[in-house]
């Protein structure tokens, strides 16, 4: 018999070292919270968390898409005004195109029906415009060779200007009540109840199924600690939204697509070509085209979703705010960095999560929501968000060097 089966390993200083930067946000945004908990009593009422979570939804989904374009060592600057454009084009073509040419073109239909072929035709107009845009930056990046800091900066200018002549420096509004819907509205009570069961069920599927695989290839099954760990702070946390959120109105709509949406950018970072390629550009981009990956193909591929993100962002905003504005989508592009390297993606590539990205798109809105309950001005929120993005670089080069060291 193997005594080596019978030894208990002992993490290393730099396996520790790693964990607690794993961590290090999730305790900077408890503290977050229990700063603002106590400087205002009403940070933690159910109607001002659902305006937390509807307010990071937006930057939630332009850092999702950020995060593979980071992790290849590329950044994109424009997806604040690109997000801006779309909401525009959204609120223009609610106003002045859709809102004629539907009962043109359905006389008899009820006005219900002429708003949701409106609400839809706008949303899958909006997603086209942001995923053309995103692949015209990934061609000139991926096949011209540009460098994606130029490629964007332009687009960021090109972009910016295209919302002004959209909405001629005036607001464009309102837009109908079926497209406010997808970011004003809120799940029904009962049937958020159901899906966060739902959600669980998923959970532990999830943990089985992965416990199932490693014993299959004949890899050392998790601890039952981790696994408890996961699967019950996974589903405790879906509950106690679940139940916060139901005290006021229920899940707001933006923020289950949000949960859809990051599963699936999970999924792909994690099991696919696509995710697995883009950690191997990012960490090392001459090794990849050495073992066969195609480059220019996945970099192409993760800016054409970084523009679909762009667009589902867009949508959400123009149907938030109610109509597209001048600054619609202003330092957008800001926040979204800060999300990713709050959350744990490394500026240098090939380091970052989805989960990790979605902590720091909510330490970045509570700062901002907790400083607006206190009614502080503005200048202390650019103050903040630039000293915790700071910190967050920091940390993230203490562990570079850790690692080489």
């Amino acid at each position: 018999m193997n005594s080596d089966t019978n030894k208990i390993s002992v993490p290393s200083f730099s396996q520790i070292r790693a964990r607690l930067k794993n961590y290090t946000m999730i305790f900077a945004l408890l503290l977050i919270w229990i700063v603002f908990g106590f400087l205002n009593q009403n940070f933690f009422s159910a109607r001002n968390l659902s305006n937390l979570f509807r307010q990071m939804s937006i930057i939630g989904f332009l850092a999702i898409g950020m995060v593979p374009i980071i992790v290849t060592g590329n950044i994109d600057l424009s997806v604040g005004s690109v997000t801006g454009f779309v909401s525009a084009l959204a609120a223009y073509f609610q106003v002045y195109v859709f809102a004629d040419m539907f009962p043109a073109l359905l006389p008899g239909a009820s006005p219900a029906t002429i708003l949701l072929f409106s609400a839809l035709s706008t949303i899958i107009l909006s997603l086209l415009v942001g995923y053309l845009i995103g692949c015209l930056h990934g061609y000139i990046v991926a096949y011209l060779g540009i460098p994606a800091f130029i490629v964007t900066l332009a687009g960021m200018i090109v972009f910016r200007g295209g919302v002004l002549g959209v909405t001629g420096g005036e607001n464009v509004g309102p837009v109908n009540d079926a497209f406010k819907f997808v970011a004003q509205g809120y799940i029904p009570i009962p049937i958020g109840y159901i899906l966060a069961i739902i959600a669980v069920a998923l959970i532990v599927y999830q943990q089985i199924r992965r416990q199932m695989n490693r014993q299959r290839f004949g890899l050392e099954r998790d601890s039952i600690q981790r696994i408890l760990f996961v699967s019950l702070g996974s589903s405790l946390l879906i509950l106690l939204y679940t139940w916060t959120m139901s005290q006021y109105r229920g899940i707001q709509n933006p923020v289950l697509i949000l949960f859809i949406v990051a599963t699936l950018m999970t999924y792909v970072s994690n099991n696919t070509r696509l995710g697995r390629y883009s950690y191997a550009i990012g960490g090392n981009r001459e090794a990849a085209q050495l073992s066969g990956i195609n480059t220019k193909k996945t970099i192409f591929y993760i800016f054409s979703l970084m523009g679909l993100m762009s667009g589902i962002a867009g949508v959400i905003l123009a149907g938030y705010v109610g109509s597209a504005t001048p600054l619609a989508g202003n330092q957008y592009e800001l926040d979204t960095i800060a999300a990713c390297v709050l959350g744990g993606t490394s500026l240098m590539g090939g380091e970052g999560t989805i989960l990790g990205t979605l902590v720091g798109a909510l330490i970045t809105a509570s700062l901002i929501n907790g400083m607006s309950l206190m009614n502080l001005d503005i200048f202390w929120q650019y103050m903040a968000k630039g000293i915790v993005l700071v910190v967050a670089v920091y940390i993230d080069v203490l562990s570079k060097r850790g690692a080489k060291s």
